[in-house]
């Protein structure tokens, strides 16, 4: 049987390339049916559609849609009417984005931090703002509620990503700056967590989390630290299970997690992320450990039929946030396995110990070619000017290669 595996890109080609690579060299996967499944990839076009055309993918990852609206409307039509399987959910991440995402986990009882949401500094394009304006909208004292949350304070875009148009509030002066230039963009105040003692950022794929030491004070090429065991065991199974949590509650398979530590606390801060850093030269040391994961969960949901699960089932995680019989942790708990649950943990498990054991031995030897190099050195030569060429390759071989030393020797 064969199965179409389709990206849906934007200007990315490095974890593409490298994903095209390794689903070209798993060879047949025998399921549990017997039958021999056999896996390929395709780039998804843009072009017109008829609502009523059958598309020939069984799964699309989508690194676009959430900015590009024709794929967008695609992806929905054939989730809809085709069962295709999506990374991640396009109806989720259009309609609740990170504003949503924070009420639910607020109405979860996890930490998030004291955040207040203020209307537009500059009208929005529309003919009927002005009457709306003059009849509804409220004059308020933004001083105030800044005062209130407490400064320093963030103001970001309730729907933004990549960081674009975040700013560290330290006083009325900066306020007022960062409000004004927001313009026709909606904002968050968000309290921010001083003193913490590690920001992570757990990238999950499927059922598998890679929890990482994120400095997003340093460069891109510097963010991700290659240090382990820098949570103890309980902290880190919370930011685990705080992934898991956000990912099943929304439907998103291909996401990314940013939590504070402070005090054996765990703050999640941002965790709506419709197109995490995946990118060779961010994720370096991480990298193989990424494709491994897109590999395995992706042939795991064709082989396997696994269909979308378009309704959210929000009942089965509020009556555990509103069982007074459960502590914080239990609740936590209680997520957790409602979230293993989703995602098929131990089906998956079964199935990369059954049909896919030749999975990590295949990425590490791809790692280890000349075919992998050619790939970082074209990602470097494309990504930085070439008076730093040479630094980057360098830079990147040696991380690729304390992967190599530790994964392979």
């Amino acid at each position: 049987m064969d199965h179409l595996i389709g990206l849906l890109l934007g200007t990315e080609q490095d974890w593409p390339r490298a994903f095209e690579t390794l689903i070209g060299r798993i060879g047949p996967i025998r399921g549990r049916d017997g039958v021999s499944h056999h896996l390929r990839t395709s780039r998804v076009s843009i072009e017109p559609f008829n609502l009523r055309d059958k598309p020939r993918h069984d799964l699309v990852i989508d690194r676009l849609a959430y900015w590009y609206y024709h794929p967008r409307e695609w992806l929905k039509k054939v989730a809809l009417m085709d069962d295709v399987y999506l990374l991640n959910s396009p109806f989720t991440f259009q309609s609740m984005e990170k504003h949503a995402a924070y009420c639910a986990m607020m109405r979860l009882g996890l930490h998030v931090p004291e955040t207040v949401l203020v209307p537009y500094k500059n009208p929005v394009d529309h003919a009927k703002w002005a009457y709306t304006a003059e009849r509804y909208n409220q004059p308020f004292d933004l001083d105030a509620v800044a005062e209130q949350l407490g400064y320093p304070l963030f103001m970001k875009p309730y729907d933004g990503g990549a960081w674009v148009g975040v700013s560290r509030v330290a006083d009325s002066t900066a306020l007022h700056a960062a409000y004004d230039q927001s313009g026709e963009r909606l904002m968050h105040l968000q309290q921010s967590v001083e003193g913490y003692e590690v920001f992570t950022r757990s990238l999950t794929i499927g059922p598998e989390t890679m929890v990482m030491k994120f400095r997003p004070e340093l460069p891109m090429h510097e963010r991700y630290a290659v240090e382990h065991d820098f949570l103890d065991a309980a902290v880190g199974d919370e930011v685990v299970t705080i992934s898991r949590l956000v990912n099943a509650f929304f439907r998103w398979e291909f996401n990314s997690c940013e939590s504070l530590v402070r005090d054996g606390v765990v703050y999640p801060i941002d965790y709506a992320n419709a197109c995490p850093d995946v990118a060779l030269t961010s994720l370096h040391y991480y990298f193989p450990w990424a494709m491994t994961a897109l590999v395995r969960w992706s042939a795991f949901c064709v082989v396997t039929g696994r269909r979308p699960g378009l309704d959210l089932d929000t009942a089965r995680y509020f009556a555990v946030a509103d069982d007074e019989s459960l502590d914080y942790h239990g609740k936590l708990g209680a997520y957790r396995r409602i979230a293993d649950d989703y995602l098929a943990v131990d089906d998956y498990r079964e199935f990369c110990d059954t049909a896919l054991p030749h999975v990590p031995e295949l990425v590490a030897g791809w790692v280890a070619s000349q075919e992998f190099d050619d790939l970082l050195v074209a990602t470097v030569r494309g990504t930085y000017p070439p008076h730093e060429h040479d630094r980057f390759i360098a830079h990147f071989r040696g991380l690729i290669d304390l992967w190599k030393h530790e994964t392979i020797s």
